[in-house]
């Protein structure tokens, strides 16, 4: 089903509310009613996080590699360092 992370979402009225218009659009497209848990299920794993993302921003889910952050980071101070370098 759910992982319990996404459960947990449920609990906000405003993720009920996309959840029911997702259950009403989608068994109008499938011409009968997928029920909630159906809709629920389908709407977290593919449209949850660009919800989140959108409505709350604060609250994303964390990186998924830090490795590809420190790199950048890296790869950022050497085009400053360069870069002031040039100056000179």
């Amino acid at each position: 089903m759910t992982k319990p992370a996404d459960k947990s979402l449920l609990k906000n009225r405003k993720v009920v509310e996309e959840i029911n218009r997702h259950l009403w659009i989608e068994s109008e497209k499938q011409g009968r009613d997928i029920g909630f848990d159906q809709a629920a299920k389908d709407w977290l794993e593919n449209f949850s996080k660009a919800w989140m993302s959108y409505h709350m921003p604060k609250q994303k889910a964390p990186k998924l590699s830090s490795s590809k952050s420190s790199a950048s980071k890296s790869t950022r101070s050497k085009s400053t360092s360069s870069s002031k370098t040039k100056v000179k």
